[in-house]
C-alpha cells in the first residue's frame, strides 16, 4: 500500500513538473506566430495578424502589398488597395517563413463609408470606367477649360483630375468619391477613396493653401484643420481608405454672421471651442467611429436601388419638411453617359398613390397637329395639381398673390375662384420653326437673328366663361389693340404680340393658342405617336409630364433652305454661313427629353440629353 501511494505521489510530482515546463518560459518560446486563416477584408480597413498570447514571439511581417515590413508579436495592417496578398511572419533579420496566410483585398464601397443617417448623398460608385465618361461629356457640354476649371475648384476632385491626367497616383479607382449632408449640420461632407492617405492629405492641402485657406492645426492621427478667407474653418481627415473634407455653409452677410461673431467672441471668452469647430470635431468622430455598413444597406436605400438601372453616378435624398409631411419618404437616380448621350433614371417613393391616384385626360392637339416640332411640352395631371403648378397651392404666397392680382383686375372673389378651377388637367404647348421667314427678317427686316415659327397651346376647360373673361380683361389692363370674333361654337380673339399675329380660340371644353407665322404648309399627322415611338412607348400620354426639345432638328432646318422667296440668292448662303457660326458659339447640344409619371408605390422620372456629334 505504502508503495502504491510513493508511486502515486511520484507520477504526480513528475505530472505537475511537466505542467510547470509547458506554462513556464520554455513554453513560451514554444509558442508560434498566427497569420490567421485565408481571408477577405476591405481596402484601407485595418486588418490585425499575429497573436495576442503571452510570450508570443516578435517577428517581422511582410504584407506582400509593397509597404515596409512591421515588427511585433500583433500587428495592424490596412492594405491600400484591392489585390490578393501573400501575408507573411518571418523570423526576425532572417527569411525563414513562420507562418502565412493570403488575403483577398476588394474595394471599400463608397455607400459603407457614409453614415448610415446621412439625408443626401451623391456619390460615384467607383472612379475606374464612371468619372472619364462623365468628364468627358461634361468637357464637351461646358468646354474643357471651364471644365478643368470646375474641378480644380474642388479640392478633392483636383486629385481625380490629376489621376486621369496619369500624374502620380494617390487615388484609389476602385473606390468611390461622393459628397453627402448630415443631419442637424450646415454643410457638406466630400469623401474620396485613396490609396497613399499621407500624399494625399498633402496634395488635398496644397490645393486648399493655394486658395486662400491656412493650415491652423495638425493632429497626430492625421487630421488637418484650416480656416478660409474670411474665417470659415475647414477639416480634413483620414478612414479606413478614405479621405474626408468636412464643408460647413458660410455664413450670409448681414445679421447671421453678426451673431455668429457675438457667439465665437463669447466662447472665447469663456474658453470654450467655437460651435462650427465642435460640429465639425463631432462629424469626425461620428465617421471614424462608425461601424457596419454604412449607408449600403439602409432599408430605404436598398427599397429604391431595386427601382432604377446602374450608372455612373447616383443620387440618395430622403424626404424632410413638407415633402415629408405630404406622404413623400425619398428619391434614388442615377445617371448613366455612353459617349455624347446622357441618360438620367429615378425614382420616388411615397406613402400614398401620388395625385391620390387621380389623372387627367391625354393631348387632343398631339393626335391632330402638324408634324416637325423642334419643341413639345404635354401635362396630363389631376385639375388641382394642375391649378398649383399654374397659380400655386392654396395658402401658398404664390396663390395669395394671384387672388390678389385678380381682385386688382376687377374680378369677384367668386370668380376668382370660378377662374382657378376652370382646368381639366391636360396642357399641350408645341413650337414649330420657320426657316424661310427667319432668313426673310434676318436679311430683309430687322437684320437680327430673331425666331420666327409658330407656337400652338390648347388647354382643356371645365369652365370656358371664366377663361374668356380673364383673357378680355388681360388685353384691356394691357391697352392690347384686340379683335372679338363670335362664333356658335367658339370665341375668337385676335391680336399682335411682338409683331407677330396671335389667335385666342375660346370653346365649350378647351382653350387654343396660335402664334406666330401659318402651318398651313405642314402636313397634319399624329406627332403624340412620333414622339413615343421616338423616346418612350408612354411619354407623352395620359398621366404624364413629357417634355422635349429637339435642337439638332432647329439646326437642320435652318441649313436646309437652298432659296428663299423675296431673298436674293447670292445673300442667303452668307446668311447659313453667319447663323452657323452663332449656333456653334452655343453649348452643343443636339436634344433634351424629359417624363415623369406616378406608378404603385411612387413616380418614375426619366430625362435623356444628346450632344452634337463631333
Amino acid at each position: 500500500m505504502k508503495l502504491h501511494v510513493r508511486a502515486s505521489l511520484r507520477a504526480l510530482t513528475a505530472f505537475f513538473l511537466v505542467a510547470v515546463a509547458l506554462v513556464g518560459p520554455g513554453c513560451r518560446r514554444a509558442v508560434k506566430p498566427e497569420a490567421g486563416e485565408d481571408r477577405t477584408v476591405e481596402a484601407g480597413v485595418p486588418e490585425g495578424f499575429g497573436s495576442e498570447a503571452k510570450g508570443a514571439p516578435e517577428v517581422r511581417w511582410d504584407f506582400g502589398d509593397g509597404t515596409p515590413p512591421q515588427l511585433g508579436a500583433r500587428v495592424s495592417h490596412a492594405f491600400p488597395r484591392a489585390g490578393t496578398f501573400t501575408v507573411r511572419a518571418l523570423k526576425e533579420n532572417k527569411d525563414e517563413v513562420l507562418a502565412s496566410a493570403t488575403v483577398t483585398v476588394v474595394p471599400r464601397p463608397v455607400l459603407r463609408a457614409i453614415p448610415p443617417d446621412a439625408e443626401v448623398a451623391l456619390f460615384f460608385p467607383q472612379l475606374r470606367g464612371n468619372v472619364e465618361p462623365l468628364v468627358d461629356f461634361v468637357s464637351r457640354l461646358l468646354g474643357e477649360a471651364q471644365t478643368r476649371r470646375s474641378l480644380e475648384e474642388a479640392p478633392l476632385l483636383s486629385l481625380v483630375l490629376s489621376d486621369l491626367r496619369g500624374q502620380p497616383r494617390v487615388v484609389d479607382p476602385e473606390e468611390g468619391v461622393g459628397f453627402f449632408s448630415l443631419p442637424g449640420f450646415e454643410g457638406t461632407v466630400a469623401l474620396l477613396g485613396v490609396t497613399d492617405t499621407p500624399a494625399a492629405l498633402d496634395a488635398v492641402v496644397k490645393e486648399l493653401e493655394s486658395g486662400g485657406a491656412r493650415v491652423s492645426r495638425r493632429e497626430p492621427e492625421g487630421s488637418v484643420h484650416l480656416q478660409r478667407e474670411g474665417g470659415a474653418p475647414l477639416l480634413l481627415f483620414p478612414d479606413r481608405g478614405y479621405l474626408y473634407l468636412v464643408v460647413p455653409d458660410t455664413a450670409e452677410p448681414g445679421g447671421t454672421e453678426t451673431v455668429r461673431a457675438q457667439v465665437v467672441k463669447t466662447q472665447a471668452q469663456t474658453g470654450g471651442a467655437p460651435a462650427d469647430a465642435a460640429t465639425m470635431e463631432s462629424i469626425r468622430a461620428r465617421i471614424t467611429g462608425m461601424s457596419g455598413p454604412g449607408m449600403s444597406e439602409v432599408p430605404l436605400l436598398t427599397e429604391l436601388r431595386s427601382k432604377v438601372g446602374a450608372g455612373n453616378v447616383h443620387l440618395f435624398a430622403r424626404a424632410e419638411g413638407e415633402e415629408a409631411s405630404s406622404g413623400i419618404r425619398g428619391l434614388w437616380a442615377a445617371l448613366k453617359v455612353d459617349g455624347s448621350r446622357a441618360d438620367l433614371e429615378g425614382w420616388v417613393a411615397s406613402e400614398q398613390s401620388l395625385f391620390e391616384g387621380k389623372s387627367a385626360p391625354g393631348s387632343e392637339l398631339l393626335g391632330k397637329a402638324p408634324a416637325g416640332p423642334f419643341a413639345a411640352l404635354m401635362v396630363s395631371i389631376p385639375p388641382e395639381e394642375l391649378a398649383k403648378l399654374v397659380f400655386g397651392a392654396p395658402g401658398s404666397e404664390r396663390r395669395a398673390r394671384t387672388q390678389q392680382r385678380l381682385l386688382g383686375e376687377g374680378f369677384e372673389a367668386a370668380e376668382v375662384d370660378s377662374l382657378l378651377g376652370a382646368l381639366r388637367g391636360d396642357l399641350t404647348l408645341l413650337a414649330y420653326f420657320d426657316a424661310a421667314a427667319f432668313y426673310r427678317n434676318f436679311i430683309r427686316g430687322s437684320r437680327r437673328p430673331e425666331p420666327r415659327g409658330t407656337l400652338l397651346f390648347q388647354a382643356g376647360l371645365v369652365r370656358s366663361e371664366p377663361v374668356l373673361d380673364w383673357l378680355t380683361k388681360r388685353l384691356q389692363a394691357r391697352k392690347q389693340p384686340f379683335e372679338v370674333i363670335k362664333g356658335a361654337d367658339a370665341t375668337r380673339l385676335r391680336t399682335r404680340v411682338m409683331e407677330q399675329p396671335v389667335e385666342l380660340t375660346v370653346s365649350a371644353d378647351r382653350l387654343t393658342m396660335h402664334g406666330g407665322e401659318s402651318l398651313a404648309a405642314r402636313a397634319p399627322g399624329d406627332v403624340g405617336a412620333a414622339l413615343r415611338e421616338r423616346f418612350d412607348a408612354q411619354a407623352f400620354t395620359p398621366g404624364h409630364l413629357s417634355a422635349m426639345v429637339d435642337v439638332g432638328r432647329l439646326r437642320a432646318e435652318l441649313d436646309a433652305p437652298q432659296e428663299v422667296p423675296g431673298v436674293p440668292s447670292q445673300q442667303l448662303p452668307v446668311a447659313r454661313s453667319l447663323v452657323g457660326t452663332l449656333l456653334d458659339q452655343l453649348p452643343p447640344i443636339e436634344l433634351v427629353f424629359l417624363d415623369f409619371a406616378p406608378e404603385q408605390g411612387g413616380g418614375r422620372f426619366r430625362a435623356r440629353t444628346q450632344l452634337r456629334s463631333r
